[in-house]
Parts: C-alpha cells; sequence; structure tokens
C-alpha cells in the first residue's frame, strides 16, 4: 500500500500548507489593493509624442493589407506594437496608497508568515 504524502511529496503538513497558502492569498491581496497605478502623458520637448508612436504600426498594417507575406509590414506592425506596449509601461507610476502601520504590518506579516508556512509545510518532518 502506498504511503500518503504531504505537501510536495514529503511528510510536511498538508494542514500548514493550506494555511500558508490562504495567508499569502490574503496578504498579497490586501497589500496589492492598496496600490495605485497611474500614467502620465508622453512628451518629447513639450509635444505629445504618442502619434509618432503610432506611424511604424500603421504604415505596417497599410503593408500587409497590400500584401500579407511582407516581412518589411510585419516587422513594422510587430515593431510599433511593441514600441506603444513599452511606452505604456515605461510611463507607469506607482504608488502605495496611505494606510495605517497596523494594516500595513498585518498585511505583510500574512504574505511573510504565510511564505515561512508554505516553505515549511515543503521540508521533511
Amino acid at each position: 500500500m502506498a504511503k500518503v504524502r504531504g505537501a510536495g511529496g514529503t511528510s510536511g503538513g498538508i494542514g500548514s500548507f493550506l494555511m500558508g497558502l490562504i495567508m499569502v492569498i490574503v496578504g498579497g491581496y490586501l497589500l496589492l489593493n492598496h496600490v495605485i497605478v497611474s500614467s502620465g502623458g508622453w512628451y518629447i520637448w513639450g509635444h505629445s509624442a504618442f502619434g509618432m508612436t503610432l506611424i511604424p504600426l500603421l504604415f505596417g498594417i497599410g503593408i500587409l493589407f497590400f500584401n500579407g507575406g511582407s516581412i518589411v509590414g510585419w516587422v513594422l506592425t510587430l515593431g510599433g506594437g511593441l514600441i506603444i506596449l513599452v511606452g505604456i509601461i515605461t510611463r507607469l507610476d506607482i504608488y502605495f496608497r496611505p494606510t495605517s502601520l497596523f494594516n500595513t504590518l498585518l498585511m505583510l506579516t500574512m504574505l511573510v508568515g504565510g511564505i515561512g508556512l508554505v516553505a515549511r509545510s515543503l521540508r521533511e518532518h
């Protein structure tokens, strides 16, 4: 008869693994729920630069409508899309919303404590 194994195939406790997983999920949710993400405009020398990032994308799409197998069209379309994606990500501003010290300690304790419980449950006892 096969021996029943715990979390990760070890003799560690499945209960501590589940409790740790719940703590990680709740602590991570509470922490990420207090983060505000905003974005600003794209400016070069005081003028909006977003329109310039559309030029390679639009030329690439136009070329692909003319000839769907065009390598130049695919390079311009994918490159233009990548430029827009990178521009959006690099313009993100991330802030931690003001909260009490107690709430911050509670969030971080749940997250780190849960990680510790999960790690302990994966160890042989």
